[in-house]
C-alpha cells in the first residue's frame, strides 16, 4: 500500500475551524462544503440563535478548547458572533477570526490541509473576497 505524499489523508476529517453565525448560516455552509468536497468534518458549525454575546463567547470558547481549533469564521463584520470572537481572541496571538465568511472562502480553507489552520484561513479570506462579483444593471 502506498503512503500519502503529505499529511492530507491523516488530517482529513479532523476539525480545524469553527463556523458561527445567525440562524442556520453555519450548518448550511458546512453542509454545502460537505456536499461539494466531502471535507465538511473539518468545520464545526455553531448556531447562536437566541444567545447573548456573553453566551456566544462562552460557547465558542468551549468549542475551541474541546476541539483544539484556532480559527473562527463568522457571518457579519459587526454581528454578535464576531463581537464574541474578538473578545476570545484578545491575548491569543496564534488564533484568527475571519468575518464575512462565504462558501468560496470555506472551500479554499478545507483544501489547504497542508498549511497551519491560521495561515490557511488568511489565504482563504483573500480567495473569498476575490470570489464576489456583481452582474447586470450596469455593473
Amino acid at each position: 500500500m502506498t503512503q500519502p505524499a503529505n499529511d492530507d489523508a491523516q488530517s482529513h476529517g479532523v476539525p480545524r475551524a469553527i463556523v458561527a453565525g445567525h440562524g442556520e448560516f453555519a450548518a448550511g455552509l458546512v453542509s454545502a462544503v460537505e456536499q461539494i468536497t466531502g471535507r465538511g468534518t473539518q468545520l464545526i458549525p455553531v448556531s447562536v440563535a437566541k444567545l447573548s454575546v456573553q453566551d456566544i463567547e462562552e460557547l465558542l470558547r468551549s468549542k475551541m478548547l474541546e476541539h483544539g481549533v484556532k480559527v473562527i469564521f463568522t457571518d457579519l463584520q459587526a454581528g454578535s458572533c464576531t463581537m464574541a470572537s474578538r473578545r476570545i481572541l484578545r491575548g491569543m496571538d496564534d488564533a484568527i477570526l475571519v468575518a464575512g465568511t462565504n462558501l468560496p472562502l470555506l472551500l479554499d480553507f478545507v483544501f489547504a490541509e497542508g498549511r497551519p489552520a491560521p495561515e490557511a484561513a488568511r489565504h482563504a479570506a483573500e480567495r473569498g473576497r476575490a470570489a464576489i462579483n456583481a452582474y447586470g444593471a450596469g455593473a
